[in-house]
């Protein structure tokens, strides 16, 4: 039964139609998109005031503009552009990789037209990964290349391809678990290979390799554990003995990269990511890594190898389910060349620019920051701290890069309550919690990002 109390409220509900006059000569929406984001708003207010909850306006006009403003947040798309202020370079969450300004130019002109699978010189049909390829053998020294949609997809189309119904010897201590609880046994098995695994999870010798091989073997898969280690009494067996041990039995070696790298990053204090090109060198037949995480490149997943086995995997049909599309591979081209001239690389792609931004330069930059956020809202507790950053998405997972954080105390409220009215805002700014204080790290924000996140945290503080 209705109350009167409630009663009162339904009466107080405007009219579709009233919400609709407010968008008149303004809205770029559909008329019958804004209706039926209308109905919803209002058809909630009902089930509110039967539940005994209060409006949240308490006069008819400033309802009709409340329901305006909820049908506009409703309206606006579910992916919007983000400050990432968290300090996590490759943030899964956020899109992993930022694309650097090449690779966003080439996404403009690659969505209309474009020569993806077309000769400019027969006009005829061509492969459309031809324009990743040739940079791809430059950079890499491979014979031959293929870009698939992640390399979760690489592994299957690879291990499918190659290794059906044959048994694929693994060390027990690489079978890992990769994003969205996909475990590499799980994609083995889906591949129709078999899985045959030796050694123990700390320790594996040549020898558990020897005695694992069979006349049905087919395949040696080494996996780089990208994504943890495993410290202490440990042992593996590398790339260069298992090549020696895979010639002498006519066997393939598979190296899953995981995360891979095109340029050696040791000598900026990251280590235990080998580039793609030393895999090869040191005797894998095949390579498959990620490209958008430390390539910096989109979403793909990238085979390398020899001409013959790469081939044989390009005409698998498998191979046409996880092709990528025009845009995919215009950003991955755009990327790739930048990685012609390694010295260059690291500036022009942004998550390796973030990577290999030193503390001090972070700490200038976090310094003018709080100087003109405390001009924009003087009243505020900020301050500046040391703090970690992380490379993220399953990379380099023990590296600690050191920042300075921007630490902010809410005026008032949680500092949870606090970092989500930054993530609700426009541009939505993802920031970290921790101890009841938010804070941002600017080693992921970009520098002309940074007037704007002044605004943002300010707009939010002095609500």
């Amino acid at each position: 039964m209705t109350t009167a109390s409630q009663s009162a409220d339904l009466s107080l509900l405007p009219s579709v139609n009233d919400v609709i006059e407010l968008f008149e000569g303004q809205a770029p929406f559909a008329h019958g998109l804004v209706v039926m984001k209308a109905r919803d708003v209002l058809s909630s207010l009902r089930e509110r005031i039967h539940c005994g909850e209060p409006l949240p306006a308490s006069s008819k006009s400033d309802l009709v503009s409340w329901v305006a403003d909820e049908v506009r947040l409703s309206l606006r798309p579910g992916l919007r552009r983000v400050i990432n202020a968290t300090g996590v370079v490759l943030h899964t969450g956020l899109g992993r990789a930022p694309l650097s300004d090449e690779a966003v130019d080439a996404l403009k002109w690659a969505a209309r037209y474009c020569n993806v699978q077309a000769d400019l010189e027969e006009g005829k049909r061509s492969r459309r990964e031809t324009h990743v390829e040739s940079l791809l053998r430059h950079i890499t020294g491979c014979e031959a290349a293929l870009v698939v949609n992640n390399n979760a997809a690489a592994t299957l189309l690879t291990l499918t391809a190659i290794a059906k119904g044959k048994e694929v010897i693994v060390s027990r201590g690489e079978l890992v678990e990769i994003g969205g609880s996909f475990r590499i046994p799980e994609v083995m098995a889906q591949s129709g290979a078999i899985l045959v695994e030796v050694g123990c999870t700390n320790q594996t010798h040549l020898s558990d390799y020897v005695n694992a091989i069979g006349e049905n073997t087919g395949v040696l898969l080494k996996v780089h554990t990208s994504n943890y280690k495993i410290q202490g009494f440990t042992g593996s067996v590398s790339l260069s003995r298992l090549s020696e041990l895979a010639k002498a039995n006519d066997l393939i070696l598979v190296h899953d990269m995981g995360s891979g790298s095109l340029i050696d990053l040791e000598a900026y204090g990251l280590g235990d990511e080998p580039p793609a090109r030393r895999s090869l060198e040191d005797g894998a037949d095949l390579v498959t890594f990620s490209g958008d995480k430390l390539v910096g490149g989109p979403q793909a997943g990238v085979i390398i190898g020899k001409q013959s086995l790469v081939d044989g995997i390009r005409t698998h049909p498998l191979a046409r389910a996880v092709r990528v599309d025009k845009l995919v591979l215009a950003t991955m081209e755009a990327t790739l060349r930048s990685f012609t001239d390694p010295r260059s690389a690291v500036e022009r792609i942004p998550g390796l620019a973030m990577i290999t931004m030193g503390r001090e330069k972070i700490r200038k930059r976090a310094s003018r920051f709080v100087r003109r956020l405390r001009r924009r809202a003087p009243h505020i507790q900020i301050r500046l701290i040391d703090g970690i950053s992380k490379v993220g998405s399953g990379a380099f997972p023990v590296q600690e890069l050191p920042t300075v954080l921007v630490e902010v105390s809410p005026p008032q409220g949680s500092a949870g309550d606090l970092a989500r009215r930054l993530r609700k805002g426009e541009p939505s700014v993802f920031a970290r919690v921790a101890q009841d204080k938010v804070l941002l790290d600017l080693r992921t924000v970009f520098p002309e990002e940074e007037k704007e996140l002044v605004a943002s945290v300010a707009e939010v503080l002095e609500c």
